[in-house]
């Protein structure tokens, strides 16, 4: 009797062994990718995170290893990570070929500013992690959010303005996530066809003539609060500057495209409408 207990013991021990060893050290790149992996219920597997990933709030417990474009290859192999889920707008792309030499394998997610997009990352995620069943539920209620976005085109422009600390304040164009966020939820981009992002200058901002300005949290703690916004060259000029038409974004949720930029662009549709305006 001894022994059964014996050996039953050693057998539960090297299934618990086994079970150990064979649990991911994923290190995630991109805080879209990261959102992905905790609604898959796959946290427990992180070992690394990029500075980007910073939701949920259970994520900062992880290690950062930096920012998503400026990698490094010791940083990241000096966690043991057994797996590497990135952006493919992560950068230098060299740090990850470096990755991959080594035999750890990196799974690249779309970085792609696409409603449409968001149920693939969530399937290419899914994949990497043998979650497809706990993905499909996700997917289900991304497609139905997505579906349900009002396709009505309002007259209404939106300048998006980023300012970080220790660069000039900038304003999106086209081929941006603002641009495509602004689009999706309805809405026009006062930057017309210019592209990417510009220098703020007071005379595109009263030429474009916006009838909303749109920034995040991090940009109104940089400019030392909202009434400073309305004070930045050519803004108080604008019928937004005028009426004071504001709206502060989650720079994550709706320019991240990930599982929460659907209801961020329905909210921004909302906010857009319940503003003064024409």
């Amino acid at each position: 009797m001894k022994l059964a207990h014996l050996c039953f013991a050693t057998l539960s021990l090297l299934v618990t062994t086994v079970s150990a060893q064979a649990k991911e050290r994923i290190i995630s790149i991109g805080g879209d990718v990261t959102e992905i992996i905790f609604a898959l219920g796959a946290q427990d597997e992180l070992v690394g995170r990029d500075t980007t990933s910073n939701q949920p709030a259970a994520v900062n417990k992880v290690k950062d290893i930096g920012y998503m474009r400026q990698l490094n290859t010791e940083g990241i192999l000096s966690l043991k990570p057994t797996m590497v889920i990135t952006s493919d707008l992560a950068q230098p792309s060299a740090v990850l070929e470096q990755i991959k030499k080594v035999g750890i394998p990196v799974v690249y997610v779309s970085g792609k500013h696409s409603l449409q997009v968001i149920p693939q990352k969530v399937e290419t995620i899914a994949k990497a992690l043998h979650r497809e069943k706990e993905a499909k539920p996700l997917q289900d209620k991304m497609n139905k959010t997505i579906a349900a976005l009002s396709s009505k085109q309002l007259p209404v422009k939106v300048i998006y303005i980023m300012a970080h600390g220790g660069m000039s304040n900038l304003v999106a164009g086209r081929d941006t996530a603002a641009d495509s966020a602004i689009h999706d939820a309805g809405l026009q981009n006062g930057m017309g066809t210019s592209l990417h992002y510009q220098p703020m200058s007071q005379e595109g901002i009263i030429a474009a003539a916006p009838d909303i300005i749109m920034t995040d949290s991090d940009a109104i703690k940089t400019i030392g609060g909202a009434d400073n916004l309305w004070k930045l060259p050519g803004v108080s000029m604008t019928p937004a500057g005028k009426k004071h038409n504001l709206i502060v974004i989650d720079q994550m949720a709706l320019l991240g495209f990930g599982i929460r930029t659907p209801d961020a662009i329905k909210d921004l549709r909302a906010k857009a409408e319940a503003l003064p305006h024409g």
